[in-house]
């Protein structure tokens, strides 16, 4: 029990190390005071996954690995991966950096009434891990957030990549891909919100 109790905290001290890795592309946190509303957009052209030279590669071995078991697996699997984004990943985001402020001074949407400005979430590196029981590996998401003002895409008021956030669930009862990668997304979140609410006071 103890040795189980020491690697899940290990598991959480290295995730909560990876989620802080941040680095300043473009502009300043305090370019971004006073903003309360935003709008959300998600992108995740140009995936990077690792061992594929594209998503598309991932797709075909991960499909043809499924149908070799299951006649219809492959598909199924296909189906999933793109769903669980508006199902999944962007929710979690959603509700993890809104739950972070309780009285609503920030709030995150999409298509958000009176939002003047946007976030744009482009993901740029997946890595969906695994749990086969007795090994597991984290799922990982780098992604480069840019803000800007709804009607000036172009004049970037903020640009902020973060590197490898990860997610699991608790005691390791994550065998669903889907899951864990929209525990990272929840992850991603808090970090940001952190940031905002230390940089933008």
């Amino acid at each position: 029990m103890k040795k189980l109790l020491s690697t899940f905290l290990m598991l959480f001290c290295v995730s909560f190390m990876f989620a802080q890795k941040a680095e300043i592309k473009q502009g300043s946190w305090e370019n971004l005071k006073g903003i309360t509303k935003y709008n959300l957009v998600f992108d995740y052209s140009d995936l990077e996954i690792p061992k594929y030279d594209n998503e598309e590669e991932f797709l075909k071995d991960k499909m043809a690995k499924r149908e070799e078991k299951e006649p219809g697996a492959g598909e199924r699997f296909k189906k999933s991966w793109f769903a669980d984004r508006e199902e999944r990943y962007e929710p979690k985001f959603i509700e993890s950096f809104n739950k972070r402020f309780k009285n609503g001074e920030v709030e995150v949407g999409k298509n958000l009434d009176g939002a003047e400005y946007t976030i744009k979430v482009h993901t740029i590196f997946l890595y969906p891990g695994y749990n086969v029981g007795v090994m597991r590996q984290n799922a990982k998401v780098s992604a480069v957030l840019t803000f800007y003002k709804n009607d000036a895409p172009d004049d970037i008021l903020f640009e902020v990549k973060y590197i490898k956030a990860e997610g699991f669930g608790a005691l390791g009862n994550d065998y669903n891909s889907g899951y864990r990668i929209s525990e990272a997304y929840a992850k991603l979140a808090k970090t940001l919100t952190k940031h905002l609410v230390k940089n933008t006071k």
